[in-house]
């Protein structure tokens, strides 16, 4: 079952991120830190977990970005976490299209991510060069617009990502 996070998830939360993004080779161990900060800052805009039989497994972050300096309803996607015992059972996938169609439902104008393209690109991610993120292969670094009023500029995602660790 798909549904918001609740204040009471924190802890399951952080066990889910944590769990999940131990093992990666591309992980920079901050994930947790921008849950975390995200959540203190108010500036989630979209959480979402998947719930087995009382158990959180999965969970995903939206939260908006600038482009270009400006406000403009764009969204980052990220961090999305799936517990490792439950990887690869469509968890991460089913919080992927929920987030996004519930984006989609509100006034957001596009979501952008960084990430693999071979992964993201069946939800409709694409590279698009009116977009860019610092420090980054242009080729991870990918945008799905929901409309056709597409920004150019740098995209600037909430402070949370810039921690370092």
């Amino acid at each position: 079952m798909i549904r918001a996070a609740h204040p009471n998830d924190t802890a399951e939360i952080r066990n889910v991120v944590t769990a999940a993004f131990a093992p990666m080779p591309y992980s920079d161990g901050t994930e947790l830190a921008i849950v975390d900060m995200l959540r203190e800052t108010n500036a989630m805009t979209l959480s979402l977990v998947d719930e087995i039989d009382g158990n959180i497994l999965g969970y995903i972050a939206f939260s908006a970005v600038t482009i270009g300096d400006k406000t403009c309803d764009w969204y980052g996607l990220g961090p999305v976490a799936v517990h490792p015992n439950h990887q690869n059972t469509g968890i991460g996938s089913a919080l992927i299209m929920a987030g996004l169609l519930q984006l989609k439902a509100s006034t957001a104008k596009g979501c952008v991510l960084l990430g693999n393209p071979d992964y993201y690109e069946r939800f409709g991610f694409s590279q698009n060069p009116a977009l860019t993120f610092a420090d980054a292969p242009a080729k991870n670094f990918l945008a799905l617009p929901f409309t056709d009023d597409i920004p150019n500029g740098e995209v600037i995602y909430h402070k949370a990502f810039y921690i370092t660790a």
